[in-house]
Order: structure tokens, then sequence, then C-alpha cells
């Protein structure tokens, strides 16, 4: 049964598994890249393309746990001025809003990802193709809205069970 919990655990946060691999593989190279340029006198000429392709991982990949946790910035001092009717009525208009939202850059994702298929398009340098850098933005929102409203409307144990 514990085996079971944390095989769910990790699969549950595997966005943060990715973008914090990714975040230690962007402070490791830009920290021995600082290294070769001014101790050794020997860049790498990469290192730009690879740091691009980490920033792009951590940002996407953790937009999901964003939602989760609940991380992202929100000016909740307005709406609950309102009375609780309003203010459930404000909270489905945020919730159209967030997937519309979503679902828009979903769609547009997936029309990058297409044409940088059909043109075969990767990285000057490491010849990367632009697919596996930017092909994790499709992915990426469709969990951010998993996530978002498995955490608003399934997730009782941090909100206490109450909504």
């Amino acid at each position: 049964m514990k085996k079971n919990s944390t095989l769910k655990t990790i699969i549950g946060n595997l966005d943060v598994i990715v973008a914090s691999v990714a975040l230690v593989v962007l402070i490791v190279l830009t920290f021995l890249g600082v290294i070769m340029r001014y101790v050794v006198g020997n860049p790498f000429t990469w290192l730009e393309e690879v740091q691009l392709f980490c920033l792009i991982w951590i940002v996407f990949a953790a937009g999901g746990a964003a939602f989760r946790t609940g991380s992202h910035v929100a000016i909740e001092m307005v709406v609950e001025m309102f009375p609780e009717k309003v203010q459930k009525i404000i909270g489905y208009v945020i919730d159209v809003i967030v997937f519309a939202t979503l679902a828009y850059l979903f769609y547009n994702s997936i029309g990058y990802i297409q044409m940088f298929i059909s043109n075969g398009r990767s990285s000057s340098i490491l010849k990367i193709p632009m697919t596996v850098q930017y092909g994790i933005a499709p992915v990426s929102y469709i969990l951010m809205i998993i996530s978002y409203f498995y955490s608003k409307y399934f997730d009782k144990s941090e909100k206490g069970g109450d909504q």
C-alpha cells in the first residue's frame, strides 16, 4: 500500500520533478560556464541554447504545480468585499476566464508545434529540434487546466473540506 502511495506522489509531482531537474541543470551549467569563460578562457559556445531550453522547461513544467498550490498572484481582497453569492459568481467567471485563456494558449501552442514539425527547425548549435524545446507547452497547458480545477473543486485536503 505504501509503495502505491509513493508512486502516486511521484506521478502527481512529476511536473515539479521535471522543473527541479531543469533548474539544477541550469544552475550547474551556468556555474560551469562562468568558470570556463573567466577562469579557463574557453567558454561553452552552446551554453545559451541549453539555458534557454532549461528556462522554458522550468516555466512550463512548474505552471501546473503553481495552480495546484495556489501560487499564482491573486487579488482576493476585492472579491472578498462582495456578498458571498456575488463571490461565488465572480469565482465562476474567473474559472471561465482561466479555462478560456489556457485553452486558447493550448490551441495556439499546437499550431506552433505543427509549424516546427513542418519546417524542421532546430537550434543553431546543438541542433535540438524546436518541437523538443517547446513540446512541453501544450502538455503544460492541459496540466494547468487539470491542476486548476482539481485544486479548486476536488482537493479538500488543503482547504479543510469546506468548499
